[in-house]
C-alpha cells in the first residue's frame, strides 16, 4: 500500500515533467533553469530600480529643507527597499515613502536620512505605523528605514497623501 502511493506520486511527477527518460536529470534541469531565471530577474529589478531612481528624482519636492517623495511604485517590497536606499544617496535630508501592491498585498516603506532622524526627531518606524493604518496593517523597523504590510490596497493613495504631514 505504502509503495503504491510512492509509485502513484512518481508517475504523477513523471507526467508533470512530460515523461522524461531520467526524472532526476529533468528535475535538476528545472532547478538550473529556475536559478538562471532568478538571476535574470534580479538583474532586471536592479536595472528597473536605477531607471526609477532617475525618473523619481525629478518628482522630489523640497519641503522645509527636506527632499520629500511619496509614491506608489511597480516593484516588489525588496525592490522598493533598494529604491528607497538608492534615493537616500541623494543627500542628508531625504524623506521617502514608497508603496507597493504586489499580488494584492500592500506594503509601505519609509526611508529617512540618518541626519534627519537625529536633527528633526523623525522615525521611520513611527511613520509606517501611522501610515499602515490606511492599508489595514502595521509594521516597524529602524528609525531610518521601516516597512508596514497590510490588507487594503485601496488605502495606499490616502497613506501617501498623509505622508507629507510628517515633514510639514
Amino acid at each position: 500500500m505504502h509503495f503504491a502511493s510512492y509509485e502513484n506520486t512518481l508517475n504523477e511527477v513523471k507526467e508533470a515533467l512530460k515523461n522524461p527518460q531520467d526524472i532526476l536529470k529533468a528535475v535538476q534541469s528545472l532547478q538550473d533553469d529556475n536559478a538562471k531565471l532568478s538571476k535574470q530577474i534580479e538583474a532586471f529589478v536592479k536595472e528597473k530600480v536605477k531607471n526609477l531612481k532617475s525618473v523619481l528624482t525629478t518628482e522630489i519636492q523640497q519641503i522645509n529643507g527636506i527632499q520629500f517623495l511619496a509614491k506608489q511604485v511597480d516593484l516588489d517590497p525588496n525592490g522598493a527597499k533598494d529604491l528607497a536606499y538608492e534615493l537616500g544617496t541623494l543627500g542628508t535630508n531625504v524623506f521617502v515613502v514608497l508603496a507597493t501592491a504586489e499580488e494584492g498585498k500592500p506594503t509601505i516603506s519609509c526611508y529617512i536620512s540618518k541626519e534627519l532622524v537625529a536633527e528633526k526627531n523623525l522615525n521611520a518606524g513611527n511613520v509606517v505605523r501611522e501610515l499602515g493604518k490606511f492599508i489595514q496593517g502595521g509594521g516597524g523597523g529602524q528609525p531610518f528605514f521601516a516597512t508596514a504590510g497590510g490588507k487594503n490596497t485601496a488605502g495606499i493613495s490616502e497613506a501617501l497623501e498623509k505622508a507629507i504631514d510628517f515633514v510639514k
